[in-house]
């Protein structure tokens, strides 16, 4: 039985290189993977398609596959469904680089002094970070993390800015901080009124870390020591979208390229920070370019040991430039979405903890997600935007209460962890009022009222790319 609503997507359109054609089948590709055995990429290209020698997707070998990836998963984490309490806290929308796939930012001319435009976004001073970082910590989070637009008059520090202001290079997306309405401070400035009495600071992307460094010849490893030594905790790994230039080409040309994304992530590892990966699927990539991701990721952790979950993020197209521009129509089905869950859990045999976004799959299909190789269910997020703008229909907040319900009735166990899974907290469901206990101002008490809608902050932030 095969799916008869696979992505509506022209890939053909950009004669890529690497396609989904393997001289492996999907029996022998299925039972490496239920024994265990280390996945080659003809492997996992046979599972994410079911077999490439077919055309769409064939219900009956999706659910083999969705049953050995929930085998695997209670293998190497059990029953527990993990989630974090965090608040997001974005710095800035202001963005030049100009990704096709994103609908978060504006454009950072229309936040200078003398602009008319009336862009509806925003930029924080340190000061207001620290303000909306103090207030959710005695709400009792225990993360915040922040993933900001490339402001050009972000930088490092103070020797940045004094490098920047004295190049005569016109490459290098920096305008100075005085010609905007708002001055976002220094990305070090940032850290340091964010990194507030024992909470984990969750920032700087591999993308980020890049406009951090610009014009100068520091290395990854230099600006991610002057972060740590800021406060920073642990490195998002986002920005990766798909680690296949060809796609990135198309996708996002005025990012940074896949081997400096990893070059990067290495260099955060190097000086002692855990990170996340993420992919982005489901726009204008094949299911080949999806399984050459997971191997760069599966490689990046043999070297490095430190990411300590992987985030497939189901991309949202409504708004964005790919849809407006009509180069795809719609985003992954529900059939690839659950695959890209299994098959991460299948072949990235070294990432214990593989997450469910209920940002991008909505309540009952993030729970689906759980029986098809997921142990972990996000965070409270007590804001969300970059999935809000670009058309997602689904919620800024999760209370204690809505997961400890939702986990038990799917016969899991919820568990309140730490952003590193170093500490976790069985909960009993039939011991409420239930709220975080790990966060440094946490015994207990819920979060919010749960009939109430919570406004720790004056405006939403992102948790993904």
């Amino acid at each position: 039985m095969e799916d008869a609503a696979r992505t509506n997507v022209p890939r053909e359109q950009f004669d890529f290189e690497c396609v989904p054609e393997t001289d492996q089948s999907f029996e022998n590709a299925l039972a490496k993977a239920s024994d265990g055995d280390r996945l080659t990429v003809a492997d996992g290209i046979e599972l994410l398609t079911t077999g490439t020698r077919s055309e769409g997707i064939d219900l009956a070998r999706k659910e083999r596959v969705l049953e050995a990836a929930d085998r695997r998963r209670a293998e190497v984490v059990g029953d527990d469904v993990t989630f974090v309490a965090n608040l997001n806290n974005n710095v800035t929308t202001a963005c030049n680089t100009g990704c096709l796939f994103c609908n978060f930012k504006d454009t950072a001319q229309n936040f200078e002094e003398d602009s008319d435009e009336d862009h509806g976004g925003f930029t924080k001073t340190p000061a207001e970070s620290r303000e909306i970082v103090e207030s959710a910590r005695e709400m009792g989070i225990y993360e915040v993390t922040s993933v900001s637009g490339l402001h050009p008059g972000l930088v490092l520090d103070g020797e940045h800015e004094e490098i920047l202001e004295s190049s005569d290079r016109g490459d290098l997306n920096y305008k100075s901080p005085g010609a905007y309405e708002t001055d976002p401070g220094t990305y070090v400035e940032q850290m340091e009124a964010m990194d507030v009495d024992g909470l984990h600071l969750h920032s700087m992307t591999p993308e980020e870390a890049y406009h951090a460094r610009r014009g100068t010849d520091w290395s990854y490893e230099e600006v991610y020591r002057r972060l740590a030594d800021a406060g920073l905790d642990s490195v998002p790994g986002t920005a990766a979208e798909i680690l296949v230039d060809e796609v990135r080409s198309v996708i996002c040309p005025g990012k940074i390229g896949s081997d400096e994304w990893v070059e990067a992530m290495e260099a955060a590892a190097s000086v002692g920070l855990d990170t996340t990966a993420t992919i982005m699927y489901g726009h204008v990539e094949n299911e080949a370019h999806r399984v050459h991701h997971l191997k760069r990721i599966r490689d990046l952790q043999d070297r490095t040991g430190n990411i300590t979950e992987f985030v497939p993020l189901s991309f949202v197209h409504p708004n964005t430039p790919l849809a407006e521009r009509g180069t795809i129509d719609s985003g992954a089905t529900t059939h690839e979405d659950e695959l890209m869950i299994a098959v991460s859990r299948l072949f990235l045999d070294n990432v214990e903890n593989v997450q469910s976004s209920w940002v991008k799959y909505g309540d009952e299909q993030g729970l689906k997600m759980l029986s098809c190789g997921a142990n972990d269910f996000m965070g409270t997020i007590l804001s969300e935007e970059i999935t809000k703008r670009a058309g997602g229909e689904f919620g800024e907040f999760r209370s204690f209460e809505e997961y400890v319900e939702m986990i038990t009735a799917v016969g899991r166990t919820p568990v309140e962890r730490s952003t590193d899974y170093r500490q976790t907290r069985v909960i009993d469901p039939d011991d409420p009022p239930f709220g975080p206990r790990l966060g440094p101002a946490a015994d207990g008490t819920p979060m919010v009222d749960s009939d109430a809608t919570p406004a720790p902050a004056e405006d939403p932030s992102p948790a993904d790319d």
